[in-house]
């Protein structure tokens, strides 16, 4: 994809659909402990030039994110952070004041982006209501949603004020949720893949076979597929030499053919929850 071509390194952007620019590539803290290991995995994110860094209430570790950026030496204007409403604090109320405790934690006046962790079925309608009044106060920059489907999303724009900006989802060559990154193409919604390395199950010899040919590992194959597919991406590390490693595949392009022939390893395979069939 054309717009691929132009990402040549960590500090390259994204417009999203409200005109706010989204480094395409991040840090996610997903299991990160709270605390030094939260801490010093984030710093050394900054320090190597990541600008994205993404957490969630339910992990557990916002104030070690905030302790992190305030200490980092990167000014907080260069740094893009995301944080997430959990399951058991929306609907409308409840999530104003689950921001307001993620503020808090975070040490941030703004959040950069906001999102509805999963579709909480009738709820996730009235917390995404609390999102939108979050966006118009100016409390964050952008609002979005996390693990939606297609027909998540329908019901969502059907009567939303504010179009989501992005859709975090589970996203890697064994699950490619075509329907989904197709109809937010269509819906000018970014998609943004969460354990986009397949919590580690990379064992793939069409992913070493394409390492061996470009000097690469299969999760750097696999993290340059993601911008490739136009996809943003957040994998997870708490270990310095990974965290530069999952950044080093700006050097290269797989052709064409080589995405096609990844996406082709779709098996509709979660290593996560399913959306539609999960024990909110």
């Amino acid at each position: 994809m054309v717009e691929s071509k132009q990402i040549t390194g960590l500090s390259d952007r994204v417009e999203l659909n409200n005109g706010v620019h989204m480094p395409w590539f991040g840090l996610g803290v997903f299991q990160s402990k709270e605390g030094q290991e939260v801490v010093d995995a984030v710093t050394s994110a900054v320090q190597q030039g990541y600008r994205l860094i993404d957490t969630a209430a339910v992990y557990g570790n916002e104030e070690g994110v905030g302790r992190a950026i305030r200490e980092c030496g990167t000014d907080r204007s260069e740094l893009f952070i995301t944080t997430k409403v959990w399951n058991s604090d929306q609907g409308y109320d409840s999530t104003l004041r689950a921001f307001e405790e993620s503020r808090k934690k975070l040490g941030l006046e703004t959040i950069d982006l906001y999102l509805v962790h999963w579709p909480v079925a009738g709820k996730y309608k009235e917390t995404y209501r609390a999102l939108e009044k979050l966006y118009k106060d100016g409390a964050v920059r952008a609002i979005g949603v996390s693990n939606f489907q297609v027909h998540h999303l329908k019901d969502l724009l059907a009567d939303c004020e504010v179009k989501p900006a992005v859709n975090q989802v589970e996203y890697h060559p064994l699950l490619t949720q075509r329907e989904v990154l197709d109809y937010c193409k269509e819906q000018n919604i970014r998609l943004q893949a969460w354990s986009p390395l397949m919590q580690g199950n990379l064992d793939v010899a069409l992913l070493k076979e394409l390492g061996g040919k470009y000097g690469k590992s299969p999760a750097q194959i696999v993290l340059r597929w993601d911008l490739q597919t136009g996809v943003l991406t957040i994998p997870k590390s708490v270990k310095a030499e990974r965290i530069a490693s999952n950044a080093d595949i700006f050097d290269f392009e797989l052709t064409a053919d080589e995405v096609k022939q990844i996406s082709d390893l779709n098996r509709n395979h979660r290593f996560g929850p399913d959306p539609d069939n999960f024990n909110f």
